[in-house]
C-alpha cells in the first residue's frame, strides 16, 4: 500500500495506512542505538522500577510511555533513553504520535515512520471542530494497535513546554480515551510515566536527566479520570528528573 499523503482532508486513508503500516524493525533498533549514543541520556528509577519494567516488557504486557515535552529535539532523546533502557526490546513494535507537519517532508517522514509515527491533526494548527473527525479515528487506531501487540509512546501534554519546563502543562483528555478504548478492546494497558530534565537552562540535550517512575495498571476506568492520572504521575516523575540533573 502506497503511503498517503498526510493532509487532514485525507485523514480516512491516513488512518487507514497506520492502521497497518510496520516498522522495519531493524532499521529502528540500529537508530536507537545510534542515538543512544550520541546523546548518552541519564537515566535513573525509582526503587524497584527497573525490575517491574523489565518484566513487563519479558510477559509482552502492553505499555504506553508518557513524557513530558521539552523542545523539537525530544523524540530523539527519549528514543535514545530507550535504547539503553528495559524499553530496548520494545523498539521496532512501539507506535509515537507524531504532528502532522513531520511527515510533510519525505526525508522527515521516512525517519518518523521508521520510529513508530502516527500522525496527529491538532487543533490548535486546524481547528477544534475541524479535526474532531480525525482525533476519534487517530485514538481508535491506537487501541486497535495496542490490542494487535504494539506498545505507545505519548507527549501527553501536546506541544513544546516553553513556559517552565519544571512543571507539566495541561495534559490533553486523548491520553485517557487511547487507554479507555484500549481497555475496552481487552488490552490491560500499563503506564509508564518519565520524566525528562535538560537542567535549569536547556543549554544541551545531551546527558539529559530521564527518571522512571513505577509502572501503573491500576487505572480508573473513565478517560478523564485516567487523564488526571497521567497529569499527576507525570508531574510526580518531572520532578524526580529535574532534581536529579
Amino acid at each position: 500500500m502506497e503511503p498517503p499523503e498526510v493532509i487532514l482532508e485525507n485523514s480516512d486513508a491516513v488512518y487507514d495506512y497506520y492502521l497497518a503500516h510496520k516498522q522495519n524493525w531493524l532499521r529502528a533498533q540500529a537508530s536507537y542505538a545510534i542515538l543512544g549514543f550520541k546523546y548518552r541520556p541519564r537515566i535513573e528509577y525509582r526503587e524497584g522500577a527497573k525490575a517491574k519494567l523489565k518484566e513487563l516488557v519479558k510477559s509482552n504486557s502492553r505499555i504506553i510511555v508518557a513524557v513530558n515535552h521539552l523542545s523539537t529535539s525530544d523524540p530523539y532523546t527519549v528514543a535514545a533513553m530507550a535504547a539503553r533502557s528495559p524499553l530496548r526490546p520494545t523498539i521496532g513494535k512501539s507506535r509515537v504520535l507524531a504532528k502532522d507537519e513531520l511527515f510533510e517532508e519525505p526525508e522527515q517522514r521516512g525517519k518518523v515512520d521508521m520510529m513508530g509515527g502516527i500522525p496527529v491533526f491538532r487543533g490548535k494548527n486546524h481547528g477544534i471542530r475541524a479535526v474532531n473527525a480525525a482525533g476519534q479515528r487517530m485514538m481508535d487506531i491506537c487501541a486497535e494497535r495496542m490490542a494487535r501487540g504494539d506498545d505507545l509512546a505519548v507527549f501527553p501534554e501536546g506541544t513544546c513546554n516553553l513556559e517552565d519546563p519544571t512543571k507539566v502543562q495541561p495534559v490533553g483528555s486523548g491520553i485517557g480515551h487511547i487507554a479507555a478504548r484500549a481497555m475496552k478492546l481487552g488490552v490491560k494497558p500499563t503506564f509508564v510515566y518519565i520524566g525528562l530534565s535538560y537542567g535549569p537552562k536547556q543549554e544541551t540535550f545531551k546527558s539529559a536527566s530521564f527518571f522512571i517512575d513505577t509502572p501503573n495498571s491500576d487505572l480508573p476506568a473513565r478517560p478523564l479520570d485516567i487523564t488526571r492520572e497521567v497529569a499527576r504521575g507525570m508531574q510526580v516523575a518531572l520532578d524526580e528528573a529535574v532534581a536529579r540533573y
